[in-house]
């Protein structure tokens, strides 16, 4: 075969390139990595889920390999050096999934804001009224500026809400911050003003538990948290104080790593932590986009020349952002 799917595209997508390769789909072989590198002697290119690790050893059983794409953002789990030296071309669908996870933060926040919706969806039908909050006239604190944050910050500010931020990648003199409309301020200024935070950092391992108690102790009581970055950026001990004394009121995180929460961890007993299994990029449109895109750079790099340049690494364009730029699909194939 030429193409190997671990991981679905859309039906559209698929027979789009079966149509022009030998494309098989086995997605048990994620679970199952001995037979996994028996299948790898012919293939050219690959589509892995999350939990399939590129390493040297994995390239080693590839000696065809031209390509190794992902559906999803990170490259935790991939050795772009060795893809480098193989030259493995890396490709992920980063910019699919903009729009979908700044819009999952806009809807954490706004459950964070109206709990009262949260016990209704929870089956509490006569749960008592509970007072919440509305996002018009609210400061809301940016810590990152990924490129969620900037989809984000259009929708928050056209709600009404003042826009604050940081990024400890970003000058606060840089025009991004004029663009996005968000007033540049200090990581200790942020904490102190905002009534909520959104955390959308790019994760880098130097912002190993950037969140501390230092970052957490000026924060102002009663502020929400929502976040798509790695769970690696909190310190669980600072964090799990923060829900405990109040000064964070509740925080809900998407994706976070295995054992973060779980039992004998400072934060399993925070009832006021929700943890979500990355549903920010999970959407239909998303994955329309992120299809098409794989699906495009895929046959690209079958049908150049073995010796092609092009780099490791690649992202959507930012037109793939616009569910127009890409073939339409009926919603319900988008499963």
């Amino acid at each position: 075969m030429e193409i190997l799917l671990l991981e679905r595209l859309v039906p559209e997508a698929h027979a789009w390139l079966e149509a022009r390769h030998q494309v098989a789909y086995r997605p048990e072989l994620a679970a199952e990595p001995a037979e996994l590198r028996k299948q790898l002697y012919n293939v050219q290119a690959l589509v892995l889920p999350r939990k399939v690790a590129v390493t040297r050893e994995f390239l080693d059983f590839a000696p065809v390999l031209r390509a190794v794409a992902r559906m999803h953002v990170g490259t935790d789990n991939t050795d772009l050096e060795a893809c480098r030296d193989r030259r493995v071309r890396v490709v992920q669908a980063i910019n699919a999934h903009v729009r979908s996870n700044a819009e999952f933060l806009l809807a954490s926040l706004l459950l964070l804001y109206r709990r009262g919706i949260g016990a209704t969806l929870r089956g509490e039908r006569h749960a008592p009224g509970t007072i919440g909050r509305e996002v018009h006239g609210s400061t809301i604190g940016f810590l990152g500026l990924a490129p969620s944050a900037h989809a984000l910050a259009a929708m928050l500010d056209s709600l009404g809400a003042k826009l604050i931020g940081y990024d400890p990648a970003v000058h606060h003199t840089a025009s991004i911050w004029q663009r996005l409309k968000i007033r540049p301020v200090t990581l200790q200024e942020l904490t102190a003003q905002a009534d909520a935070v959104s955390v959308q950092v790019l994760y880098a391992s130097r912002y190993h538990h950037f969140v501390n108690e230092a970052v957490l102790a000026n924060c102002r009581k009663g502020q929400v948290w929502v976040g798509t970055t790695r769970s690696a950026l909190f310190e669980p001990e600072a964090l799990a104080a923060a829900l405990k004394d109040g000064r964070i009121e509740a925080a809900m995180l998407d994706g976070a790593e295995n054992g973060f929460a779980s039992r004998g961890t400072p934060l399993h007993d925070a009832q006021n932590l929700h943890l979500t299994p990355r549903l920010g990029s999970l959407t239909r449109e998303s994955r329309l986009r992120a299809s098409w895109y794989v699906a495009q750079r895929l046959h690209e790099t079958l049908t150049a020349p073995r010796n092609s340049g092009y780099d490791t690494i690649l992202s959507a364009p930012m037109g793939l952002d616009n569910p127009e730029s890409v073939p339409a699909s009926r919603p319900q194939d988008l499963v």
